[in-house]
Protein backbone atom coordinates (compact mmCIF):
# COMPACT_ATOMS: atom_id res chain seq x y z
CA UNK A 1 0.00 0.00 0.00
CA UNK A 2 2.80 2.40 0.82
CA UNK A 3 4.43 1.72 -2.57
CA UNK A 4 1.18 2.58 -4.38
CA UNK A 5 0.78 5.77 -2.36
CA UNK A 6 4.36 6.80 -3.05
CA UNK A 7 3.88 6.19 -6.77
CA UNK A 8 0.66 8.23 -6.69
CA UNK A 9 2.46 11.14 -5.03
CA UNK A 10 5.24 11.02 -7.62
CA UNK A 11 2.89 10.84 -10.63
CA UNK A 12 -0.43 12.49 -9.67
CA UNK A 13 -1.46 13.27 -13.25
CA UNK A 14 -1.14 9.59 -14.22
CA UNK A 15 -3.44 8.70 -11.32
CA UNK A 16 -5.93 11.39 -12.36
CA UNK A 17 -5.88 10.11 -15.94
CA UNK A 18 -6.60 6.60 -14.68
CA UNK A 19 -9.48 7.96 -12.56
CA UNK A 20 -10.93 9.78 -15.55
CA UNK A 21 -10.69 6.59 -17.60
CA UNK A 22 -12.44 4.49 -14.95
CA UNK A 23 -15.27 7.03 -14.49
CA UNK A 24 -15.67 7.34 -18.26
CA UNK A 25 -15.76 3.55 -18.70
CA UNK A 26 -18.41 3.11 -15.99
CA UNK A 27 -20.45 6.02 -17.37
CA UNK A 28 -20.16 4.75 -20.95
CA UNK A 29 -21.25 1.25 -19.91
CA UNK A 30 -24.29 2.63 -18.06
CA UNK A 31 -25.15 5.01 -20.91
CA UNK A 32 -24.78 2.31 -23.56
CA UNK A 33 -27.07 -0.09 -21.70
CA UNK A 34 -29.73 2.60 -21.28
CA UNK A 35 -29.21 4.10 -24.73
CA UNK A 36 -28.71 7.59 -23.25
CA UNK A 37 -25.80 8.64 -25.47
CA UNK A 38 -25.68 8.32 -29.24
CA UNK A 39 -24.07 9.97 -32.21
CA UNK A 40 -22.54 13.36 -31.47
CA UNK A 41 -23.29 12.98 -27.79
CA UNK A 42 -20.13 10.91 -27.38
CA UNK A 43 -18.08 14.01 -28.25
CA UNK A 44 -19.67 15.91 -25.36
CA UNK A 45 -19.24 12.80 -23.22
CA UNK A 46 -15.48 12.81 -23.87
CA UNK A 47 -15.26 16.59 -23.36
CA UNK A 48 -16.88 16.13 -19.94
CA UNK A 49 -14.40 13.49 -18.71
CA UNK A 50 -11.08 14.56 -20.22
CA UNK A 51 -10.60 17.65 -17.95
CA UNK A 52 -10.36 15.31 -14.94
CA UNK A 53 -6.80 14.49 -16.07
CA UNK A 54 -5.74 17.97 -14.83
CA UNK A 55 -8.04 18.12 -11.81
CA UNK A 56 -5.25 18.46 -9.22
CA UNK A 57 -3.10 20.79 -11.29
CA UNK A 58 -5.83 23.41 -11.97
CA UNK A 59 -8.87 22.26 -9.96
CA UNK A 60 -10.86 25.52 -10.19
CA UNK A 61 -10.46 25.74 -13.97
CA UNK A 62 -11.34 22.07 -14.39
CA UNK A 63 -14.49 22.47 -12.30
CA UNK A 64 -15.83 25.40 -14.33
CA UNK A 65 -14.92 23.75 -17.65
CA UNK A 66 -16.88 20.65 -16.60
CA UNK A 67 -19.85 22.78 -15.49
CA UNK A 68 -19.78 24.68 -18.78
CA UNK A 69 -19.55 21.50 -20.87
CA UNK A 70 -22.40 19.95 -18.90
CA UNK A 71 -24.64 22.98 -19.37
CA UNK A 72 -23.92 23.17 -23.10
CA UNK A 73 -24.46 19.43 -23.45
CA UNK A 74 -27.80 19.57 -21.65
CA UNK A 75 -28.89 22.64 -23.60
CA UNK A 76 -27.71 21.34 -26.99
CA UNK A 77 -28.89 17.73 -26.97
CA UNK A 78 -32.15 16.01 -26.40
CA UNK A 79 -32.90 13.67 -23.53
CA UNK A 80 -31.39 10.64 -25.26
CA UNK A 81 -28.00 12.32 -25.61
CA UNK A 82 -27.55 12.94 -21.88
CA UNK A 83 -25.89 10.55 -19.44
CA UNK A 84 -27.30 11.35 -15.99
CA UNK A 85 -24.56 9.35 -14.24
CA UNK A 86 -21.79 11.39 -15.90
CA UNK A 87 -23.48 14.72 -15.23
CA UNK A 88 -23.72 13.78 -11.55
CA UNK A 89 -20.42 12.04 -10.80
CA UNK A 90 -17.96 14.11 -12.84
CA UNK A 91 -18.98 17.54 -11.39
CA UNK A 92 -18.99 16.01 -7.90
CA UNK A 93 -15.37 14.81 -8.38
CA UNK A 94 -14.39 18.25 -9.67
CA UNK A 95 -16.07 20.00 -6.72
CA UNK A 96 -14.41 17.60 -4.25
CA UNK A 97 -11.02 18.40 -5.83
CA UNK A 98 -11.57 22.16 -5.44
CA UNK A 99 -12.48 21.68 -1.76
CA UNK A 100 -9.52 19.33 -1.26
CA UNK A 101 -6.71 21.35 -2.82
CA UNK A 102 -7.80 25.00 -2.86
CA UNK A 103 -8.76 27.58 -0.19
CA UNK A 104 -12.36 27.56 0.94
CA UNK A 105 -13.16 30.90 -0.71
CA UNK A 106 -13.28 29.07 -4.04
CA UNK A 107 -16.39 27.17 -2.85
CA UNK A 108 -18.60 30.25 -2.65
CA UNK A 109 -19.14 30.46 -6.42
CA UNK A 110 -20.13 26.75 -6.80
CA UNK A 111 -22.49 27.17 -3.85
CA UNK A 112 -24.13 30.12 -5.61
CA UNK A 113 -25.12 27.81 -8.49
CA UNK A 114 -27.67 26.12 -6.22
CA UNK A 115 -30.05 29.07 -6.45
CA UNK A 116 -30.44 29.34 -10.26
CA UNK A 117 -30.41 25.55 -10.59
CA UNK A 118 -33.22 25.21 -8.05
CA UNK A 119 -35.32 27.95 -9.68
CA UNK A 120 -34.85 26.49 -13.16
CA UNK A 121 -35.55 22.94 -12.05
CA UNK A 122 -38.72 23.74 -10.09
CA UNK A 123 -40.03 26.15 -12.75
CA UNK A 124 -39.75 23.39 -15.37
CA UNK A 125 -41.82 21.05 -13.23
CA UNK A 126 -39.05 19.11 -11.57
CA UNK A 127 -39.71 17.73 -8.08
CA UNK A 128 -38.13 19.74 -5.31
CA UNK A 129 -36.83 16.63 -3.51
CA UNK A 130 -34.51 15.97 -6.46
CA UNK A 131 -32.96 19.38 -5.81
CA UNK A 132 -32.53 18.53 -2.14
CA UNK A 133 -30.93 15.19 -2.98
CA UNK A 134 -28.53 16.67 -5.52
CA UNK A 135 -27.61 19.54 -3.20
CA UNK A 136 -26.95 17.04 -0.43
CA UNK A 137 -24.68 14.94 -2.67
CA UNK A 138 -22.65 17.93 -3.82
CA UNK A 139 -22.46 19.30 -0.26
CA UNK A 140 -21.17 15.92 0.93
CA UNK A 141 -18.47 15.96 -1.77
CA UNK A 142 -17.40 19.48 -0.76
CA UNK A 143 -17.40 18.65 2.95
CA UNK A 144 -15.31 15.53 2.30
CA UNK A 145 -12.73 17.61 0.44
CA UNK A 146 -12.65 20.28 3.17
CA UNK A 147 -12.27 17.65 5.87
CA UNK A 148 -9.38 15.93 4.10
CA UNK A 149 -7.69 19.28 3.47
CA UNK A 150 -8.00 20.16 7.16
CA UNK A 151 -6.68 16.77 8.17
CA UNK A 152 -3.77 17.09 5.76
CA UNK A 153 -2.88 20.54 7.13
CA UNK A 154 -3.10 19.22 10.69
CA UNK A 155 -0.84 16.25 9.93
CA UNK A 156 1.61 18.54 8.12
CA UNK A 157 1.69 20.81 11.17
CA UNK A 158 2.30 17.84 13.45
CA UNK A 159 5.13 16.60 11.23
CA UNK A 160 6.70 20.05 11.13
CA UNK A 161 6.39 20.37 14.90
CA UNK A 162 7.99 16.95 15.35
CA UNK A 163 10.86 17.95 13.05
CA UNK A 164 11.27 21.25 14.91
CA UNK A 165 11.29 19.51 18.30
CA UNK A 166 13.82 17.00 17.00
CA UNK A 167 16.05 19.81 15.74
CA UNK A 168 15.73 21.64 19.06
CA UNK A 169 16.48 18.44 20.96
CA UNK A 170 19.58 17.80 18.87
CA UNK A 171 20.64 21.42 19.28
CA UNK A 172 20.17 21.28 23.04
CA UNK A 173 22.12 18.01 23.14
CA UNK A 174 24.97 19.58 21.16
CA UNK A 175 24.96 22.68 23.38
CA UNK A 176 24.96 20.52 26.51
CA UNK A 177 27.79 18.40 25.12
CA UNK A 178 29.77 21.53 24.20
CA UNK A 179 29.21 23.01 27.65
CA UNK A 180 30.31 19.76 29.28
CA UNK A 181 33.41 19.59 27.09
CA UNK A 182 34.24 23.19 27.99
CA UNK A 183 33.79 22.42 31.68
CA UNK A 184 36.01 19.34 31.47
CA UNK A 185 38.58 21.31 29.46
CA UNK A 186 38.71 23.92 32.22
CA UNK A 187 39.10 21.21 34.82
CA UNK A 188 41.85 19.57 32.78
CA UNK A 189 43.66 22.87 32.36
CA UNK A 190 43.51 23.65 36.07
CA UNK A 191 44.67 20.18 37.08
CA UNK A 192 47.52 19.95 34.57
CA UNK A 193 48.73 23.53 34.92
CA UNK A 194 48.75 23.54 38.72
CA UNK A 195 50.27 20.11 39.26
CA UNK A 196 52.92 20.58 36.58
CA UNK A 197 53.88 23.92 38.08
CA UNK A 198 54.19 22.30 41.53
CA UNK A 199 56.23 19.40 40.12
CA UNK A 200 58.57 21.73 38.23
CA UNK A 201 59.11 23.87 41.32
CA UNK A 202 59.77 20.83 43.50
CA UNK A 203 62.13 19.35 40.93
CA UNK A 204 64.05 22.61 40.63
CA UNK A 205 64.27 22.84 44.41
CA UNK A 206 65.47 19.24 44.66
CA UNK A 207 68.10 19.84 42.00
CA UNK A 208 69.33 22.95 43.81
CA UNK A 209 69.60 21.23 47.21
CA UNK A 210 70.82 17.78 46.22
CA UNK A 211 74.45 18.37 47.24
CA UNK A 212 73.81 20.56 50.25
CA UNK A 213 70.82 18.70 51.73
CA UNK A 214 70.25 15.30 50.07
CA UNK A 215 67.50 14.30 52.48
CA UNK A 216 65.57 17.47 51.76
CA UNK A 217 65.99 16.87 48.02
CA UNK A 218 64.64 13.35 48.40
CA UNK A 219 61.61 14.73 50.25
CA UNK A 220 60.97 17.21 47.48
CA UNK A 221 61.12 14.49 44.80
CA UNK A 222 58.75 12.33 46.83
CA UNK A 223 56.30 15.23 47.01
CA UNK A 224 56.73 15.79 43.26
CA UNK A 225 56.00 12.12 42.61
CA UNK A 226 52.91 12.23 44.85
CA UNK A 227 51.68 15.34 43.07
CA UNK A 228 52.13 13.63 39.70
CA UNK A 229 50.22 10.54 40.81
CA UNK A 230 47.41 12.73 42.13
CA UNK A 231 47.25 14.61 38.83
CA UNK A 232 47.17 11.35 36.86
CA UNK A 233 44.29 10.11 39.00
CA UNK A 234 42.25 13.26 38.36
CA UNK A 235 43.03 13.16 34.63
CA UNK A 236 41.95 9.50 34.43
CA UNK A 237 38.69 10.44 36.12
CA UNK A 238 38.01 13.25 33.64
CA UNK A 239 38.91 11.08 30.65
CA UNK A 240 36.60 8.41 32.05
CA UNK A 241 33.77 10.93 32.19
CA UNK A 242 34.41 11.84 28.55
CA UNK A 243 34.39 8.21 27.46
CA UNK A 244 31.25 7.43 29.46
CA UNK A 245 29.48 10.41 27.92
CA UNK A 246 30.42 9.35 24.38
CA UNK A 247 29.42 5.73 24.98
CA UNK A 248 26.13 6.36 26.77
CA UNK A 249 24.97 9.56 25.06
CA UNK A 250 23.74 12.84 26.58
CA UNK A 251 20.54 11.32 27.96
CA UNK A 252 22.14 8.33 29.62
CA UNK A 253 22.76 8.26 33.33
CA UNK A 254 26.25 7.48 34.59
CA UNK A 255 26.87 3.99 35.86
CA UNK A 256 28.39 5.25 39.09
CA UNK A 257 28.76 8.43 41.06
CA UNK A 258 31.68 10.63 39.92
CA UNK A 259 34.57 11.30 42.23
CA UNK A 260 34.00 14.36 44.45
CA UNK A 261 35.30 17.70 43.21
CA UNK A 262 37.59 19.79 45.39
CA UNK A 263 36.06 22.61 47.39
CA UNK A 264 36.65 25.03 50.24
CA UNK A 265 37.75 22.26 52.59
CA UNK A 266 40.61 21.41 50.23
CA UNK A 267 42.15 24.90 50.19
CA UNK A 268 44.57 24.06 53.02
CA UNK A 269 45.93 21.08 51.09
CA UNK A 270 46.29 23.23 47.99
CA UNK A 271 48.21 25.90 49.91
CA UNK A 272 50.47 23.22 51.43
CA UNK A 273 51.34 21.98 47.93
CA UNK A 274 52.31 25.47 46.84
CA UNK A 275 54.33 26.04 49.99
CA UNK A 276 56.14 22.76 49.39
CA UNK A 277 57.09 24.10 45.96
CA UNK A 278 58.83 27.04 47.64
CA UNK A 279 56.26 29.83 47.52
CA UNK A 280 55.55 31.49 50.87
CA UNK A 281 51.75 31.61 51.04
CA UNK A 282 49.78 33.30 53.83
CA UNK A 283 46.05 32.77 54.18
CA UNK A 284 43.59 35.00 56.01
CA UNK A 285 39.90 34.36 56.41
CA UNK A 286 37.06 36.55 57.64
CA UNK A 287 33.91 34.83 58.92
CA UNK A 288 32.90 31.38 57.66
CA UNK A 289 31.24 30.24 54.44
CA UNK A 290 27.51 29.69 54.36
CA UNK A 291 25.65 26.50 53.59
CA UNK A 292 26.60 26.47 49.92
CA UNK A 293 26.62 23.62 47.46
CA UNK A 294 29.73 22.21 45.80
CA UNK A 295 29.57 24.53 42.78
CA UNK A 296 30.57 27.68 44.64
CA UNK A 297 33.30 25.90 46.58
CA UNK A 298 34.76 24.44 43.39
CA UNK A 299 34.79 27.89 41.77
CA UNK A 300 36.66 29.46 44.69
CA UNK A 301 39.09 26.53 44.81
CA UNK A 302 39.88 26.71 41.08
CA UNK A 303 40.36 30.48 41.13
CA UNK A 304 42.81 30.25 44.04
CA UNK A 305 44.55 27.31 42.37
CA UNK A 306 44.95 29.14 39.06
CA UNK A 307 46.19 32.33 40.72
CA UNK A 308 48.80 30.47 42.81
CA UNK A 309 49.82 28.41 39.76
CA UNK A 310 50.48 31.64 37.87
CA UNK A 311 52.50 32.87 40.81
CA UNK A 312 54.74 29.77 40.64
CA UNK A 313 55.06 30.00 36.86
CA UNK A 314 55.77 33.71 36.56
CA UNK A 315 57.23 34.78 39.90
CA UNK A 316 59.14 31.63 40.82
CA UNK A 317 59.58 29.76 44.12
CA UNK A 318 61.02 32.76 45.95
CA UNK A 319 57.77 34.72 45.67
CA UNK A 320 55.41 35.52 48.50
CA UNK A 321 51.64 35.32 48.10
CA UNK A 322 48.68 36.38 50.20
CA UNK A 323 45.23 34.72 49.95
CA UNK A 324 42.38 36.64 51.57
CA UNK A 325 38.92 35.11 51.92
CA UNK A 326 36.04 37.31 53.07
CA UNK A 327 32.77 35.45 53.47
CA UNK A 328 29.38 37.12 53.89
CA UNK A 329 25.74 36.12 53.81
CA UNK A 330 25.52 37.05 50.13
CA UNK A 331 28.70 35.47 48.82
CA UNK A 332 32.46 35.62 49.04
CA UNK A 333 35.28 37.95 48.03
CA UNK A 334 38.65 36.41 47.30
CA UNK A 335 41.92 38.24 46.69
CA UNK A 336 45.20 36.59 45.75
CA UNK A 337 48.22 38.90 45.66
CA UNK A 338 51.87 38.01 45.07
CA UNK A 339 54.96 40.19 45.23
CA UNK A 340 56.45 38.90 41.99
CA UNK A 341 59.63 37.99 43.88
CA UNK A 342 60.49 41.68 43.79
CA UNK A 343 60.52 41.82 39.99
CA UNK A 344 58.92 44.76 38.12
CA UNK A 345 55.27 44.28 37.21
CA UNK A 346 55.77 43.19 33.62
CA UNK A 347 54.08 39.80 33.72
CA UNK A 348 52.05 38.83 30.68
CA UNK A 349 48.36 38.36 31.37
CA UNK A 350 47.33 34.72 31.73
CA UNK A 351 45.60 33.19 28.70
CA UNK A 352 43.22 30.25 29.05
CA UNK A 353 43.52 30.26 32.82
CA UNK A 354 42.11 33.77 33.14
CA UNK A 355 39.37 32.92 30.65
CA UNK A 356 38.47 29.84 32.67
CA UNK A 357 38.32 31.84 35.89
CA UNK A 358 36.04 34.41 34.27
CA UNK A 359 33.73 31.69 32.94
CA UNK A 360 33.51 30.06 36.35
CA UNK A 361 32.71 33.36 38.04
CA UNK A 362 30.18 34.32 35.36
CA UNK A 363 28.25 31.09 35.92
CA UNK A 364 27.38 32.44 39.40
CA UNK A 365 26.93 36.04 38.29
CA UNK A 366 30.36 36.97 39.68
CA UNK A 367 33.33 38.76 38.22
CA UNK A 368 37.11 38.48 38.07
CA UNK A 369 39.59 41.34 38.08
CA UNK A 370 43.24 40.59 37.38
CA UNK A 371 46.20 42.86 36.82
CA UNK A 372 49.62 44.00 38.02
CA UNK A 373 50.18 45.51 41.42
CA UNK A 374 51.88 48.89 41.75
CA UNK A 375 55.64 48.31 41.52
CA UNK A 376 55.76 44.53 41.40
CA UNK A 377 53.56 41.48 41.67
CA UNK A 378 50.11 40.47 40.48
CA UNK A 379 46.61 40.65 41.95
CA UNK A 380 43.53 38.53 41.25
CA UNK A 381 40.17 39.48 42.76
CA UNK A 382 37.04 37.37 42.73
CA UNK A 383 33.59 38.55 43.77
CA UNK A 384 31.09 35.72 43.89
CA UNK A 385 27.49 36.51 44.91
CA UNK A 386 25.87 33.26 45.97
CA UNK A 387 22.25 32.30 46.40
CA UNK A 388 22.29 28.95 48.21
CA UNK A 389 19.06 27.88 46.49
CA UNK A 390 20.67 28.26 43.05
CA UNK A 391 24.04 26.66 43.79
CA UNK A 392 24.47 23.27 42.19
Amino acid sequence: MSTVQAAARRHPQVVDAALAGVVAAVSAQAAAELGQVSGGGWVWFAALHVPLVWRRRVPVVVFWVIVLVGLVWVGDGDGDDVSGFSLLVVPMIALYTVARYRPRRHLWAPAALVVPFTVGWVSNGGPWWDVVALAGLFAAAALLGVNLQTRRAYLAELEERARRLERERDQQARLAAAAERARIAREMHDIVAHNLAVMVALSDGAAATTRAAPERAVGMMEKSSATGREALGEIRRLVGLLRDGEAEGPAASPAGAPAPQPGLDDLDELVDQVRAAGVDVAVTQERVPGDWGPGAGLTVYRVVQEALTNTMKHAGPRARAQVRLRYSAGGVDVEIVDDGAGQPAGRAAPGHGLTGMMERAASFGGRIDAGPCPGAGWRVRLHLPIDPSEDT
